[in-house]
């Protein structure tokens, strides 16, 4: 095994890469190897030099390219050879990235590592949606919540604290269980007119938001065709996403009253 070498688990952000932060545009210089997800923008992987080693080990929904074991064996693997390697995931390591995952497995195999955090799809594609996480009178926190299950296992959540009017949720790998997810909040006593928005490809030239309500949105998601990756917000902050956008060209869509638009 070499020695001096370092893993480093760099978060790429949402997307945009003026979000990596400057640590990381550095590392990707500076790697020799660097494996990434599926996630990870290609502009982002633009940015590293074309003499460096790529290695896509990209997972989707229902298509793993390598499972997680074989990525934790990948990464020893690839610090026996080199001195400098990057693993280059979307959105923060330690936010449903499994970057904790991979950490251990190093530990355990004595090798050494850093953590890099950036962006979480959270907090960058609701800004670039014009939603606040939090804002005085509308929401007093903020919880950030797997909409996704290994083995497509079915979502056992605590959905009577997620019931808590002042709570703004976020939900992560959720798009599949949409449905679910908006019947088991009102379930647990969220009201069927709570705003709603999912924004898909946040942050990047691609990004879309759609603004709905809770008893709504998963019928307006189906037909405006939304895809992964998509990002679920539902709290009164939504109803600001109209004010606050500045980085969507806002269209009109003639549907229900508590519809919106998709931007």
């Amino acid at each position: 095994m070499r020695n001096n070498a370092t893993v480093y688990l760099i978060g790429a952000g949402p997307g945009d890469p003026d979000l990596l932060t400057l640590k990381a545009a550095r590392l990707l210089q500076q790697a020799e190897v660097v494996v990434h997800d599926r996630l990870v923008a290609p502009a982002i992987l633009d940015l590293i030099p074309t003499s460096t080693r790529c290695v896509d080990v990209g997972k989707s929904a229902g298509r793993h390219t390598l499972p997680q074991t074989q990525i934790n064996a990948l990464l020893v693997e690839l610090a026996q050879q080199y001195s400098t390697v990057v693993r280059l995931k979307g959105g923060d390591p330690y936010i449903f990235g499994r970057g904790s995952e991979e950490a251990r497995h190093l530990v355990q195999h004595d090798i050494a590592f850093e953590v890099v955090p950036g962006i979480t799809a959270a907090s960058a594609c609701s800004a670039y949606s014009g939603i606040p996480l939090t804002h005085r009178g509308l929401a007093r926190a903020v919880s950030f919540i797997t909409g996704h299950f290994r083995d497509e296992e079915q979502l056992a959540l605590d959905w009577q604290r997620l019931a808590d009017p002042q709570l703004t949720l976020v939900f992560y790998m959720g798009l599949n269980n949409l449905g679910e997810i908006c019947r088991q909040l009102a379930a647990a006593g969220r009201t069927p007119t709570t705003p709603a928005a999912l924004i898909e490809s946040g942050s990047t030239p691609q990004q879309r938001k759609l603004i709905s309500t809770l008893q709504h949105l998963p019928a307006a998601a189906l037909r405006e065709g939304f895809q992964s990756p998509s990002l679920i917000v539902v709290g009164e902050v939504v109803t600001l996403a109209d004010e606050l956008d500045w980085f969507t060209t806002r269209a009109t869509v003639p549907e229900e009253q508590d519809y919106a638009f998709v931007g």
